[in-house]
C-alpha cells in the first residue's frame, strides 16, 4: 500500500462536474493498494498518515498531526501508484490490487483512520 500526502489548506474532487469529496485543512491522500496489500497493511499507514507530524505548532515547527490541528482527510484511490516504470516507457501495473479487493481495501483505510483520529 503506497500513500502519497499533501498538506493542504482547501482540496476537492471533481467527477463529471461533480464535486464528489472536498476538505478544508488537512490532507490529500492519494492511495495505492497493491495486491499483497492486508488489513495489516492498512491499520499501519493508517495510523502513520494520521499521526504524521507535518503542521507547525506556536513555534513554527512541525510538531502536530491532522488530529490535533482539528483537519481532515480526503483520500483518493489512486491505482497508478503501484506501477512499476524501471523498464522501457510503458508502466507495469501488475502489482495494483484487483479493483474488488483495491476498494475493499481502500474502505478499511478510510474506516481505519477515521478511528485513529478518536
Amino acid at each position: 500500500m503506497i500513500a502519497l500526502i499533501q498538506r493542504v489548506t482547501q482540496a476537492s474532487v471533481t467527477v463529471n462536474e461533480q464535486v464528489t469529496g472536498r476538505i478544508g485543512k488537512g490532507l490529500l491522500v492519494l492511495l495505492g493498494v497493491e495486491h499483497q496489500d492486508d488489513e495489516a497493511t492498512v491499520a499501519k499507514l493508517a495510523h502513520k498518515v494520521m499521526h504524521y507530524r507535518v503542521f507547525s505548532d506556536e513555534q513554527g515547527k512541525m510538531n502536530l498531526n491532522v488530529a490535533q490541528v482539528g483537519g481532515s482527510l480526503l483520500v483518493v484511490s489512486q491505482f497508478t501508484l503501484a506501477a512499476d516504470t524501471s523498464r522501457g516507457l510503458r508502466p507495469s501495473f501488475s502489482s495494483a490490487a484487483v479493483p474488488d479487493k483495491a476498494d475493499e481495501l481502500y474502505q478499511a483505510f478510510v474506516t481505519v483512520a477515521m478511528l485513529e483520529c478518536r
